[in-house]
């Protein structure tokens, strides 16, 4: 399927297509329609097969190489993927997927913003410089990429996972886009730099080789807790099996307790 996309593309980008007899079928439709195709050929293939490697691969470089990662498909991904990660709160592929389309959307803002910014410098140093149909087109494209309110974008995510946690107790999966999103938020746009191919199980060769385990990422990533100590541990405990009328809940936090004991001692 690649490879045909691939010829596709290179069909798509010949002067000639867009003769009086495909006016029906110009590029950017063409393109447009092709990419809703392959995201329904993906989600299929990934309701059937769990954690599928493959479909969520293609599902990245269909976005990478016919949408061109632009934010308004970015936003339609991060929107029409939500009802589908709900459904599959075990699938990890289905939140890194998520994860991928949130630091794209970090990178082209950053990316566009200091073209935006370069321009207008620019514009000032040459006062008499008439700005061509190239400039204003990607002013324009820049003023798009302002518009998108990443700090919300990441409360969302924030909120969905939080739901999602209150409705599914102990699944890992959730709890680690928890952590990635909530360190998106801490170090802001400056610090991400994934809006490359991904890799969306933690299966690539380099990690692999690396010793590279979910364990070791989520450490590696998570942020800087204040030192509480212990008795905060355990009055936090105690109020959650005072309170708790789940029963996973309160079996969790039994165990929490218990490995306070054994380990902190009281």
């Amino acid at each position: 399927r690649r490879w045909v996309l691939q010829q596709l593309i290179q069909e798509n980008s010949l002067p000639s297509l867009a003769t009086k007899g495909n006016l029906g079928a110009a590029p950017v439709e063409r393109i447009h329609r092709l990419v809703q195709e392959e995201m329904n050929v993906c989600s299929e293939a990934a309701g059937r097969y769990p954690s599928n490697y493959n479909a969520w691969s293609h599902r990245i470089w269909v976005l990478q190489h016919l949408a061109k990662l632009t934010v308004k498909v970015l936003l339609d991904e991060l929107s029409s993927t939500k009802y589908w990660v709900s459904m599959h709160v075990s699938d990890h592929s289905g939140f890194h997927y998520r994860q991928f389309l949130l630091n794209s959307l970090i990178c082209r803002t950053v990316t566009d913003n200091n073209i935006l910014v370069q321009n207008q410098m620019v514009n000032e140093q040459n006062p008499s410089l008439q700005k061509g149909e190239e400039s204003a087109g990607t002013e324009a494209a820049c003023a798009e990429e302002q518009s998108v309110d990443l700090p919300r974008r990441l409360d969302e995510e924030m909120e969905l996972c939080t739901e999602l946690i209150d409705n599914y107790p102990g699944h890992e999966t959730l709890w680690c886009h928890s952590d990635e999103t909530l360190s998106n938020s801490h170090h802001g746009p400056a610090a991400s730099h994934m809006a490359q191919a991904m890799d969306v199980d933690g299966l690539n060769e380099s990690s692999s080789k690396q010793g590279y385990t979910q364990e070791t990422k989520r450490l590696k990533r998570a942020p800087v807790q204040d030192s509480l100590g212990p008795e905060m541990e355990y009055q936090f405990v105690d109020k959650v099996l005072s309170t708790c009328r789940d029963v996973d809940q309160a079996r969790f936090a039994t165990a929490y307790r218990k490995w306070l004991v054994t380990f902190l001692g009281q």
